[in-house]
C-alpha cells in the first residue's frame, strides 16, 4: 500500500514541484520578479514554495525508501548508509560542475543533506524533528555572529568570494541558496513525514491542519502594520528566501504540509491511467528535468528570445511578462511530460536518475 502511495500522490507531487521549479527559475532569468500584477504575484508564490516542497520530498523520499525489513540488522543498515552517501559525493559533484553555470544550484546542496541525513535514517523519528529544530536555531544564532550579506553582491544576485576556501564553507553552510543552516531543517521535517502511515486519514487530516495553522499565522502577521511593531520586526516577519528566518520556515513549511497531505488525500480518488502513470514518471525523473531546464531549458529560451521578431513579440519593459514565463514554462513542463512518457517506454529511470543509481551501486 505505501509503494502504491508514493506511486501516486508522492510522485505526481514531485511533477508539481519541478514545475514550480520552472515557473521559479525562468522567471528569474527571463522574467521580472518584482512585477507588480496580479500575475507576476502569482507567479511569486512559487518562490520558496517550490524548493521547500522539493527539498521535504527528498527528505520523505530518503526515509520511504528505506522501510524495508531488510534494513533491520546493522550490517544492512551500514550498507543502505554507504549507498546513501555515494549519492550523495555523486550530487555534490555534479552541483558543483553545474554550478559554474548555474549559481543558484541546489543539487551539491542535497550532498550536504543526504550526507548528514546518512547519519539519522534508521532513528526513531523523533530526533528528525529535533534536528529540525536544531539547524533553524543554529542558522538564527548564525544571523547574529555573521552579517547575512557577507559574501553577496544582492544587486547582481552573485556571491563574489563563492570560489574561495572560507567563502564556499560560508556560502554552503550559513548564507548560500539553500545553505545547510537552516535547509537541512526541511530535509529532516520531510524525513519525518516519511515514517508517517499516510494510508490512515487521521494523520492526512492531522498534517494538513497542522500546515493550516502554521501558514495562516503566518500570513495574519503578515497584515500587521510597521508602524505597530517597528521596521525592525516588520522586517523580519517579511524577509523571504534570502535570508530564510523564522516566519519564512514556518510559512513554507505550513505550505508544504498542505500539499502534501492534500496529495495523499485525493490519492485514493486516482484512478491510476496512461495520464497518471505518466505524470507519476515526470515526478520520479526530478533530477534529469532539474539538470535538463537549467541547461537546455534556458539555452532554447534565450535562443528564443534574443532574437529581433520574438524581442518586439514577448519582452515587456526590457524582461518577460509573467505570461509569457507562465507560458514557456508551461510548455516546458508538457515537454517534459512527453519526454518522461518516451523514456520509460525503454528505460525504468531517467538518464541522470540512472547516473545515479549507477554511481552507488
Amino acid at each position: 500500500m505505501a509503494e502504491k502511495i508514493r506511486f501516486i500522490g508522492f510522485d505526481i507531487l514531485r511533477a508539481y514541484a519541478i514545475f514550480g521549479m520552472y515557473i521559479v527559475n525562468f522567471n528569474l532569468v527571463f522574467g521580472d520578479p518584482q512585477h507588480t500584477s496580479w500575475l507576476g504575484q502569482f507567479l511569486n508564490l512559487f518562490s520558496g514554495n517550490s524548493s521547500t516542497i522539493f527539498v521535504i520530498l527528498a527528505g520523505m523520499g530518503l526515509t520511504l525508501t528505506s522501510e524495508k525489513s531488510i534494513y533491520t540488522s546493522q550490517q544492512e543498515q551500514f550498507k543502505q548508509r554507504t549507498i546513501i552517501q555515494k549519492k550523495a559525493g555523486f550530487l555534490f559533484v555534479l552541483g558543483l560542475l553545474l554550478s559554474t553555470w548555474w549559481p543558484a544550484d541546489i543539487l551539491h546542496f542535497y550532498g550536504f543533506y543526504m550526507f548528514i541525513a546518512s547519519f539519522f535514517l534508521f532513528l526513531d523519528k523523533k530526533y528528525y524533528m529535533y534536528g529540525a529544530i536544531f539547524f533553524s536555531i543554529v542558522f538564527h544564532l548564525l544571523l547574529i555572529l555573521i552579517p547575512y550579506e557577507t559574501g553577496w553582491n544582492f544587486d547582481t544576485l552573485t556571491y563574489v568570494d563563492h570560489w574561495t576556501l572560507v567563502g564556499f564553507i560560508r556560502n554552503s553552510l550559513y548564507n548560500g541558496w539553500n545553505s545547510v543552516f537552516p535547509w537541512m531543517s526541511y530535509f529532516m521535517i520531510g524525513m519525518y513525514l516519511g515514517k508517517l502511515d499516510w494510508t490512515k486519514f487521521f494523520i492526512q487530516k492531522k498534517v494538513f491542519l497542522i500546515g493550516l495553522i502554521l501558514y495562516l499565522a503566518v500570513q495574519l502577521a503578515l497584515c500587521i502594520p510597521q508602524d505597530a511593531i517597528g521596521i525592525a520586526a516588520y522586517t523580519f516577519l517579511n524577509a523571504d528566501y534570502l535570508p530564510p528566518v523564522l516566519p519564512f520556515l514556518i510559512s513554507t513549511t505550513g505550505f508544504s504540509l498542505l500539499l502534501i497531505s492534500a496529495f495523499m488525500y485525493i490519492n485514493r480518488f486516482i484512478i491510476p491511467n496512461t495520464f497518471v502513470n505518466c505524470l507519476a514518471k515526470t515526478g520520479q525523473m526530478t533530477l534529469t528535468h532539474y539538470i535538463s531546464h537549467l541547461t537546455l531549458g534556458i539555452i532554447l529560451f534565450s535562443f528564443l528570445v534574443n532574437t529581433e521578431e520574438s524581442i518586439q513579440a514577448l519582452k515587456l519593459s526590457g524582461s518577460l511578462s509573467p505570461a509569457t514565463i507562465l507560458f514557456l514554462s508551461s510548455a516546458y513542463f508538457i515537454g517534459s511530460y512527453y519526454f518522461s512518457k518516451i523514456w520509460t517506454k525503454k528505460f525504468r529511470n531517467g538518464p541522470f536518475e540512472l547516473l545515479l543509481r549507477r554511481a552507488s551501486n
